[in-house]
């Protein structure tokens, strides 16, 4: 199965006689500014205009759990999260289409839960909101409630420990920006740095100009330049988000990806874990 869908592709699906579920999870990270400018609000963004058919889902409230020991984007609570699908109209059964509003992250946190989650069909569409040249719509749909039932455990989820031992014994991936892994500005988390071991991946060099992924040959070279090949392979980034969109290009590539959910919001509140900086991984 594919993890990614092209804006075609998904027209010609929707016009079909079985159309995917649509998930819209527009979401930017938010940072303090100077300014005082106001926080992203993916809903009046969707309001104002999504993917006809297609049901808002919010990153922070239903996709993660409340911040705190387990990180900013702690993984939600199952059952909780199993209510949300449902009531978007996720069913088992049924392909499910997520998006964003282009970045990617958002969608491959949504694509990701549900993978986990033991859902067997769903995609992202490639290049998000902006890909789409079709008509969209500001009217909020009622789905009719779906069956879906999630059951973890389904594609791999490391915790703090078996990053640190992952980054010893496989491959340990940093999503975040260059300068973040080098510890050179924390804009976010109590300290700057990365897992000791941890190699720097940055998610953004997974695209290209459109923001659609690099061809699966392109994205296997890189990770296999990085040491993907014949490694066990782990992902994380400043809270499990960005880091989901780098397990969604290591499965564009053909290479399967735990993800440390917790990532380095989790990691370096931990005084007692041990922190890298500078460009070497050790």
């Amino acid at each position: 199965m594919n993890a990614i869908i092209s804006a075609s592709e998904l027209a010609d699906e929707l016009a079909g006689e079985r159309p995917p579920v649509l998930l819209d999870i527009r979401w930017q990270l938010s940072v303090a500014k100077a300014g005082g400018a106001a926080p992203f609000d993916g809903r009046a963004a969707y309001e104002a205009g999504h993917l006809p058919g297609a049901v808002f889902v919010d990153l922070d409230a239903e996709l993660a759990g409340p911040p705190g020991d387990g990180g900013r984007h702690p993984l939600p609570d199952v059952a909780e999260f199993g209510a949300v699908m449902r009531r978007a109209g996720v069913s088992a059964g049924r392909p499910v289409v997520v998006y964003d509003g282009g970045q990617g992250w958002a969608a491959a946190r949504a694509w990701w839960l549900l993978r986990w989650t033991g859902h067997q069909d769903v995609r992202v569409l490639d290049g998000g909101l902006a890909a789409w040249t079709g008509a969209l719509s500001s009217e909020v749909p009622a789905p009719a409630e779906g069956d879906f039932v999630p059951e973890p455990g389904a594609v791999g989820l490391l915790d703090a420990d078996g990053a640190a031992a992952l980054a010893r014994s496989g491959l340990l991936l940093d999503a975040r920006a260059g300068e973040r892994y080098r510890g050179d500005v924390e804009p976010i988390d109590r300290v700057g740095g990365h897992i000791p071991g941890a190699v720097s991946a940055p998610t953004t060099e997974n695209v290209g100009p459109d923001g659609c992924f690099l061809p699966p040959e392109a994205l296997a070279d890189r990770f296999k330049s990085l040491g993907a090949s014949g490694n066990e392979v782990g992902v994380y980034c400043g809270s499990g988000v960005s880091g989901a969109h780098e397990v969604l290009a290591l499965a564009v590539a053909g290479i399967p990806a735990a993800l440390y959910a917790g990532s380095w919001s989790q990691w370096s509140s931990d005084e007692s874990r041990p922190v890298a900086t500078g460009p070497d991984p050790q």
